[in-house]
């Protein structure tokens, strides 16, 4: 059984959530549908909270691209999708990712390359390359570059055929 929340209290109840951290739409209409608000209700709460700014999508994807390159090491293009998948426009996708520069990306990728190389196991070289460069895309990072960085920074042991 559900509980009936006025707008009122889903206003403050959000508002408060959001003063926090950041949210999208798509978030907190998430967390209203699984109390049971009727979605009209959502819609004006939401509404309301985008016009007092409590809700920003532009500012949702710069944190959210910042967060995730810092702190959980994930590509262009895999913040690119998340982002997508909460319905955020494709040009404020695309100005947000402005704040991750190649160089930056370059060397997240590297140091990500580097600390899984020796948890890496295959029969030899290729393989292990491979193993690396799916892992590399698995994080969201494009295949040349992860291409480049398991070419340019991988050196295989001793002991492994190429």
């Amino acid at each position: 059984m559900f509980r009936i929340y006025t707008e009122k209290e889903l206003y403050n109840k959000y508002s408060t959530l959001c003063a926090g951290a950041e949210y999208c739409c798509s978030d907190l209409r998430k967390k209203m549908m699984r109390l049971g608000v009727a979605a009209d209700v959502i819609e004006k709460v939401l509404q309301k909270l985008v016009k007092e700014r409590f809700i920003d999508e532009s500012r949702y994807a710069h944190a959210f691209v910042r967060d995730k390159f810092r702190y959980n090491k994930w590509g262009r293009q895999r913040i690119q999708q998340e982002l997508r998948l909460r319905g955020i426009p494709t040009l404020m996708i695309e100005d947000a990712l402005q704040e991750i520069s190649t160089d930056d990306s370059y060397e997240t990728l590297r140091t990500l390359i580097q600390k899984k190389l020796p948890s890496v196991k295959g029969r030899n070289g290729y393989e292990i390359k491979m193993k690396l460069m799916r892992f590399a895309v698995s994080r969201g990072f494009d295949v040349d570059m992860a291409r480049r960085v398991v070419d340019t920074e991988v050196s295989i042991p001793d002991g492994i055929d190429e």
